[in-house]
């Protein structure tokens, strides 16, 4: 659900890491051993390469998949980082990627076209689930609970003196007073109808009068603790650094933001030779919620933590796998 690129550019990048060489990836970087995650006869020796997009998030649930498929025998290889969403999904269509985490908003919205997200995240996932088996041939298994989609936030100072707890109370606060409601947004949010004049449009107030200050993502959070630039910003809602900095998310009352819980996707001949994937995978992303990940995403960005570090910790404390002296 971040940046997504032209098609153009997608192909080009996919093409371009064939030509370095990386599309069978790397070695993954630490060892585990089993746990609850013992050797699957069926995956002994199979080769598995897993991707994720480039942000924390991401890269830390691609290395949840590679240690969990380690420690069932698979031979995996990582390809975690690449660069946007579309470069992501094609270099899996294209088979240099067989295994990613991948949320039902960004597989509906983006890559099945729809302008308009379900507001039932069981609904939104079934949606996805079919269309994109029949289109695409991509065979996406059950979500997990956690649910990183858009929001604004705003620090407890500026949301106990404007009373502004809910995207209604934004809305009014927008349509009185402007200058008390500036807000930070990212470039893509500026312009997604699953971003800012989605929202505006869904709560009723006019885009033009809100003013509005663009950022990089990363920018906004403490921007927006600080209250300098931003009383109100955009943020992601399993961003670790919304603890971290203490910032009151504001409810989305009329549920317009699209959910966006992610699922383990395989292509359909993939998964259908390798079912134990599937069934290696499903309890962890059962534990995925939002409180979990969220402090998996602080430790890398707000400690500065490594996420391979943190994915396979996390793993060997949940008893998934162990971690060899």
């Amino acid at each position: 659900m971040r940046a997504v690129l032209a098609s153009a550019t997608a192909a080009a990048a996919v093409v371009a890491a064939a030509a370095c060489g990386l599309e069978s990836g790397g070695a993954v970087p630490l060892e585990v051993g089993p746990g609850s995650i013992t050797p699957v006869e069926g995956l002994d020796g199979v080769p598995v390469t897993v991707g994720s997009k480039d942000f924390t998030e991401q890269i830390i649930l691609g290395y949840i998949i590679e240690f969990a498929l380690s420690a069932a025998g698979a031979d995996v290889r990582d390809l975690t980082n690449i660069q946007g969403s579309n470069s992501t999904r094609d270099a899996q269509i294209a088979g240099q990627i067989d295994a990613t985490y991948e949320y039902t908003g960004t597989g509906w919205i983006n890559y099945l076209g729809h302008e308009h997200p379900i507001p039932d995240s069981t609904a939104q996932f079934e949606a996805v689930r079919d269309e994109d088996l029949a289109r695409n041939g991509m065979v996406w298994t059950d979500p997990a609970p956690m649910n990183n989609t858009y929001a604004l936030a705003t620090n407890r100072a500026t949301a106990e003196s404007t009373g502004v707890r809910t995207l209604s109370d934004y809305a009014a606060l927008v349509e009185r007073d402007p200058a008390a409601a500036t807000t930070c947004v990212e470039t893509e949010f500026n312009v997604r109808q699953d971003g800012y004049p989605g929202m505006a449009a869904a709560y009723g107030f006019d885009p033009a009068r809100a003013d509005k200050r663009l950022l990089q993502t990363g920018i906004i959070y403490q921007a927006t603790a600080d209250g300098t630039q931003c009383a109100f910003g955009e943020v992601f809602t399993t961003d670790g650094r919304i603890t971290a900095l203490d910032l009151v998310l504001l409810e989305d009352d009329r549920s317009f933001f699209p959910k966006y819980n992610p699922a383990l996707i395989l292509r359909e001949d993939f998964a259908r030779e390798h079912p134990e994937i599937a069934e290696v995978l499903a309890p962890i992303s059962a534990a995925l919620t939002d409180e979990e990940i969220g402090e998996l995403n602080r430790q890398v960005d707000v400690d500065g933590r490594e996420p391979a570090d943190v994915a396979r910790e996390w793993l060997a404390g949940k008893g998934f796998v162990t971690i060899p002296d």
